[in-house]
């Protein structure tokens, strides 16, 4: 046993040092997302994959596999959720997956992704998708390329999308988004034909400065801890971790509508207290992140939209945020302002879309992705083949890139494919949470009238946050919710919060 004990120690020691180089990579890709001059972008790039070829190189280091080996009975003697039966579990998959990839595979792959966002960045405002579109056809080339390190897959798109929401496939996503879109289409059709709600007054001039110093009063109220983390701009928002005690957050700000920085912190906040909220024990191991995208999805969507937009939290930060614009929301009500936050139309823009159809937004970009991998769409057709969808889907078509195929940074600096489904898998999986934690402390809602979250973070960190990746995300729903992954809450939740704002 002491044996046993001393090879764990040395597995930890050997991926606390992957981790230290990985969470690197991450602070220098935080830097080129928010400050770094462009003139930096070429050496950034090869900094970024310098250290991502090493840390490939070190997690597929024979020795390793070596240490899992041996250390196989001493996990099986282990209850399977025990710490370290689940440390070496994780590290398992992980290096399992790994030695299937070259590094010099990973090299090219970090500094073509490094390169890409540069010019998107540059690009996008300049609404000239072909100068980007190289770009864009070199990584399909390097996704599909990724995909056959693990031959056998049912769907190209599986090993991809398994990196982020493990044990999921194309065909189950497909058949999931087929039962949830039947469910959506009709009440996103009912709702379109109504007089649309007046949302005008979020479209005033609502200076930048007040924006973020509100935004900021908000996400500390809910419980981000600015003692481990902070908020800057960027061009498209994120969290980003370097230790669970810098877990850091990104926004963006838009004058002329208030509804962009407000909601953005507030999801981004939830992605950053999840990991805020995760056992310190897992500090640089494999079980100290969340467990996949879908569900870390689920903690943004729900701070955002269950909490965020909901009546009882503005009941609280209404009158704060009208001393705050008093001009701006002169003559508004909480009502009008509830109603206006939760307005229903078909838009554009994913991140700024509603409850209601924002998840056609995903869908669309679901099924472009897999097209394109199948080859039967090439990255030269994509602004016209995502326009189509737009117009056939949302009934709205994009008249530049800059709002159509390029308003999202996924494919210009990651790989195409895995690269969306998890922003719908949260949305379902968020309202599952959500009412189960309301079974638990049906006071919820009415402490979050007096600006008090504390029984619902307590009720995440306990059933949740707490585990990072300790459990698969099948089995943390099941952990914490009963049951396995359902529309069925979503839908419930979407039809008696609309269904009381518009005659459905």
């Amino acid at each position: 046993m002491i044996n046993q004990e001393k090879k764990l120690v040395e597995l930890k020691n050997k991926l606390s040092e992957i981790n230290d180089l990985e969470m690197s990579g991450a602070l220098l890709n935080w830097d080129q997302s928010t400050y770094m001059p462009s003139g930096g972008a070429k050496a950034r790039g090869r900094q970024m994959a310098t250290l991502a070829k090493i840390a490939q190189e070190k997690l597929i280091d024979p020795a390793i596999g070596k240490l899992l080996d041996d250390l196989r009975p001493y996990e099986e003697s282990l209850p399977y959720d025990s710490d370290d039966a689940s440390l070496i579990r994780i590290a398992r998959l992980d290096y399992e997956r790994a030695i299937r990839v070259p590094p010099e595979f990973m090299l090219e792959y970090n500094l073509h992704s490094s390169d890409s966002y540069q010019t998107w960045a540059q690009a996008r405002p300049e609404n000239d998708f072909k100068k980007v579109q190289p770009y864009l056809e070199k990584t399909l080339e390097l996704s599909r390329k990724y995909s056959d390190f693990f031959p056998g897959y049912e769907h190209i798109a599986d090993p991809l999308i398994d990196v982020s929401d493990y044990g999921m496939k194309a065909l189950t996503i497909r058949k999931l988004f087929k039962e949830l879109r039947d469910q959506l289409v009709p009440i996103v059709n009912t709702i379109t034909s109504q007089p649309p709600t007046d949302s005008s007054f979020l479209h005033k001039i609502y200076p930048e400065a007040q924006q973020l110093r509100f935004a900021e009063k908000v996400v500390r109220t809910l419980g981000y801890d600015f003692n481990r983390g902070r908020i800057d701009k960027t061009h498209h928002p994120f969290m980003t971790k370097f230790s669970l005690g810098d877990v850091r957050i990104t926004t963006r700000v838009k004058e002329d509508y208030f509804g962009e920085t407000i909601f953005s912190n507030i999801h981004e906040s939830g992605h950053a207290m999840y990991e805020q909220g995760i056992n310190l024990d897992y500090e640089a191991t494999p079980l100290g992140t969340g467990t996949s995208s879908g569900v870390h999805e689920s903690q943004s969507r729900t701070w955002e939209n269950l909490v965020g937009r909901s009546r009882e939290f503005w009941i609280y930060f209404f009158p704060f945020l009208k001393e705050e614009f008093p001009e701006q929301l002169r003559g508004i009500t909480l009502e009008q302002f509830y109603r206006g936050i939760n307005k229903v139309e078909r838009s554009l823009i994913r991140t700024d879309a509603d409850e209601v159809t924002y998840n056609l937004h995903v869908m669309l970009r679901f099924d472009l992705e897999l097209a394109l991998l199948e080859g039967k769409l090439s990255v030269r057709d994509l602004p016209e083949a995502w326009n189509d969808r737009y117009a056939s889907d949302l009934n709205i078509k994009p008249t530049n890139d800059r709002d159509g195929v390029m308003q999202d940074v996924h494919w210009y600096g990651g790989f195409i494919g895995g690269a969306f489904q998890g922003y719908t898998l949260g949305n379902i999986l968020s309202a599952q949470f959500y009412a189960a934690a309301l079974k638990a402390h049906p006071q919820i809602p009415a402490e979050i009238k007096t600006g008090k979250f504390t029984q619902l973070h307590e009720w995440l960190n306990k059933n949740l946050y707490q585990y990072g990746r300790k459990f698969t995300a099948d089995e943390i729903v099941k952990k914490a919710t009963g049951s396995p992954l359902t529309i069925n809450p979503y839908i419930q939740y979407l039809k008696t919060k609309y269904g009381e704002l518009y005659d459905l």
